[in-house]
């Protein structure tokens, strides 16, 4: 069977669902799943689990990120995006040099508390939000805690009634840069969205020479043991605790650091048996791996 974990570029225009439905006729195999989607408007880093690789997933989503971004300031839109109706221009531009600009997004670094976007993905009822938006119907949401590690305004470009304000935000999982630009543009009086959105980073996984979804092969992947290498710590494992593990038996687990996930690597051949935690001595798996 397949396996492994696909870096993919994606392109703009297409949902992460179409990427994929691309990753699965290049590879010829179904089961794909992704680590975090992209918007249609937004490019990069896309993170694919391919066939055991899928069950990777769940500890590269919650992993921080990296964005490049373009915010347009003067007025804000109905999505926070370019996808939405303008709102009525407000505000003085003039106001918005690049020291003002700097100041309004330095507030947002750090730990902060940030409401989404009313057409986010986030679950309303049962319903998605951006779907009851959609549907004329008004969509509050509960802000949340996310943190902004850092937050670099670089060049600006001035339009006719706007300005377009680079940024290179890194963040952790479930920071919206779409909620970034509206509320420092509120900050600054003029409103603002976004125009742009490029994810460079996802953990310690990166876009650079990431190939398009349709030019995968088998060998661009990345195996199960070099991607659990990045993300956790490794404890070696003989033969016969391999072969427990792979079995779904707990086993002797006193010298293995506790309380966190760990990759089970067999020594002699390198593989990854499990992503396993230590509790009271012994091992609960919590991810196997069929041999």
């Amino acid at each position: 069977m397949i396996s492994g974990i696909a870096l993919v570029d994606k392109e703009l225009g297409v949902s992460s669902h179409h990427v994929v439905a691309q990753a699965r006729r290049a590879l010829g195999t179904k089961k794909i799943g992704h680590a975090g989607t992209l918007d249609p408007a937004a490019t990069g880093l896309l993170v694919l689990g391919v066939g055991p690789g899928t069950r990777l997933l769940t500890f590269i989503v919650g992993a921080d990120k990296t964005y490049r971004a373009t915010m347009r300031l003067g007025y804000a839109t109905t999505t926070d995006d370019a996808e939405g109706e303008a709102l009525e221009a407000q505000g003085n531009l003039s106001l918005c040099t690049p020291e003002a600009i700097a100041q309004a997004a330095a507030g947002f670094t750090g730990v902060i508390e940030q409401v989404p976007s009313s057409f986010s993905a986030i679950k309303v009822d049962g319903k998605r939000a951006y779907a009851l938006a959609r549907e004329g119907k008004e969509v509050t949401l509960k802000a949340r805690q996310v943190t902004v590690h850092s937050l670099t305004v670089g060049h600006s470009v001035a339009g006719q009634g706007f300005i377009d304000v680079e940024l290179m935000v890194e963040c952790s999982s479930g920071t919206y840069i779409r909620a970034l630009a509206r509320d420092i543009g509120a900050v600054l009086g003029v409103g603002g969205h976004l125009v742009a959105l490029t994810r460079d980073r996802i953990g310690p996984f990166s876009v650079e020479s990431a190939p398009r979804a349709e030019d995968l092969t088998e060998a661009s992947l990345l195996s199960l043991a070099e991607v659990a290498r990045k993300i956790m710590p490794v404890v070696k494992v003989d033969v016969d605790k391999a072969d427990d593990l792979r079995h779904g038996r707990a086993v002797d687990a006193e010298s293995w650091p506790a309380d966190q996930p760990l990759a089970a690597l067999e020594e002699e051949s390198g593989e990854l048996v499990a992503v396993v935690e230590s509790r009271a001595g012994a091992s609960r798996i919590l991810m196997g791996v069929a041999s």
